[in-house]
C-alpha cells in the first residue's frame, strides 16, 4: 500500500504541530519518521492512524482518501510505546482480541494466531500474561496482534524506547526481517538515529512540523540539506566552523586562527559560510603538515577507533583515529582535512551551499 500525504497542517492552540507536511511513501517500504521531542513525528503517525484530525491537507492510502475514515476502517496495525496489552488475558488471547472484535470464526483466528506465533518466535509464551513476559517478549505480542488482521500499513511509535540497549539492536533486526518478509508498508517513529539509519529504506527528517528532508539514510548523512539535519545525523556531533574570506585564505570567525586556501571553498561566492567536518574527515599528522593544529583534551576508546577531543583556539572538535597513534591529553596534533567531504551552509538560513569539485 503506498501511502501519500498532501499539504497536511496540525495545530495544538498556538503551537503548529505539522507545518505543510508532503510526502509519498511507496508500497513495501519502511520509513522512519526521526526527529527530536516535539518536533511532529508522533502527531503525522497519528493522523495517518486516524487518531488525530488535521487541520488542512489530504491522506490517502493507495488511491482512497481517508481523511474521513474512522482508525478502524484504514485496515492499519498499531504497536504503541507502551505496548497496550491486556494485563487479564494471555498472549493468545491478547493476539486473537482483534479478530474477535470482528467476529471472526474462531477456527480462522487460531490458524491466524498460530501463524504469528510461529513467526514471531513466541509459541511458547501463548499461556503466559503480560506481566511473566521481559519487554522484548511484551514487543513481539503486541506486534503479533498488530498483525493479525492482516493490516495493509504497519505503524509503530517508538516502540522499541523501553528495551535495554542490547535488546533494541536485536529487536531493531528482527522487526526489519519480518518487515522484509511480510513486505508490509511501514512507518516507524524514532528520536533515535542509529535505530532509523538500521532499519529503514528511507528516513524522514522533521523538526519544528517542518519536513527537513526525507532520503536513503546514507545520502542523508553524506549530503544533509541543512545544518539541522548535518547535526542531527551522526551519534559524534559533526565539527562546524564559521569561515570568513580573507586575502590568504580564510579566518575561523572568533578566533586568530587561519585556513590556508581551499579552491573548492573559494568558489561559494559568499564572504562568510559555515562548514561542516564529520570526525571521520580529519586526518591526523604530524604539526608541521597539518592544515590546523589542535590541543588534545580527551581521548576516548570508541570500537576499533579512539575519539580524539580537541580544542582549535576556543573551538572544541573532535576526530577518530587510529589506536596506534594514541595522542596524549595536551600533545599538540597537526589536522589535514579530506576536503571533498566538507559540507557548507548559509551562515544566516542553514540552508545547503553547492560545493563545485
Amino acid at each position: 500500500m503506498n501511502i501519500k500525504i498532501e499539504n497536511i497542517s496540525k495545530n495544538f492552540k498556538n503551537i503548529k504541530a505539522v507545518d505543510d507536511l508532503s510526502v509519498e511513501i511507496n508500497d513495501g517500504e519502511l520509513v522512519t519518521f526521526l526527529g527530536p521531542s516535539g518536533c511532529g513525528k508522533s502527531t503525522t503517525l497519528f493522523i495517518l492512524a486516524g487518531l488525530y484530525t488535521q487541520d488542512h491537507g489530504n491522506i490517502f492510502f493507495g488511491n482512497v482518501k481517508v481523511n474521513d475514515l474512522e482508525t478502524e476502517k484504514r485496515n492499519i496495525g498499531m504497536v504503541f510505546q507502551n505496548y497496550a496489552l491486556y494485563p487479564h488475558m494471555t498472549v493468545l488471547k491478547n493476539i486473537l482480541f482483534p479478530l474477535e472484535m470482528q467476529k471472526i470464526p474462531k477456527k480462522d483466528s487460531l490458524a491466524k494466531a498460530n501463524e504469528l506465533l510461529e513467526l514471531l518466535k513466541i509459541r511458547e509464551l501463548q499461556d503466559r500474561k503480560p506481566n511473566q513476559l521481559s519487554g522484548g517478549q511484551q514487543q513481539r505480542v503486541a506486534i503479533a496482534r498488530a498483525l493479525i488482521k492482516s493490516p495493509q500499513v504497519l505503524l509503530m511509535d517508538e516502540p522499541l524506547s523501553n528495551l535495554d540497549a542490547k535488546l533494541r539492536v536485536e529487536t531493531r533486526e528482527e522487526i526489519k526481517k519480518l518487515q522484509q518478509h511480510l513486505g508490509i508498508t511501514t512507518i516507524f517513529v524514532t528520536h533515535d538515529q542509529d535505530e532509523a539509519a538500521s532499519i529503514s529504506d528511507r528516513i524522514l527528517i522533521m523538526n519544528n512540523g517542518k519536513l527537513q528532508q526525507f532520503d536513503k539514510p546514507r545520502q542523508i548523512y553524506n549530503n544533509p540539506n541543512n545544518l539541522f539535519t548535518a547535526k542531527f545525523m551522526g551519534n559524534t556531533p559533526i565539527n562546524i566552523f564559521s569561515l570568513r574570506k580573507n586575502l590568504n585564505g580564510f579566518s575561523i570567525t572568533d578566533t586568530s586562527i587561519t585556513l590556508p586556501e581551499i579552491p573548492i571553498l573559494r568558489d561559494l561566492g559568499e564572504p562568510e559560510f559555515l562548514i561542516g567536518i564529520r570526525p571521520e574527515h580529519f586526518e591526523i599528522c604530524t604539526v608541521e603538515d597539518g592544515i590546523l593544529v589542535g590541543i588534545v583534551e580527551l581521548v576516548e576508546m570508541q570500537g576499533k577507533d579512539n575519539l580524539i577531543t580537541f580544542s582549535i583556539g576556543n573551538l572544541k572538535c573532535r576526530c577518530f583515529s587510529s589506536p596506534k597513534l594514541s595522542p596524549k591529553t595536551n600533545d599538540k596534533i597537526g589536522l589535514k582535512i579530506k576536503s571533498e567531504s566538507i559540507l557548507a551552509f548559509n551562515k544566516n538560513t542553514g540552508d545547503k551551499l553547492s560545493i563545485k569539485m
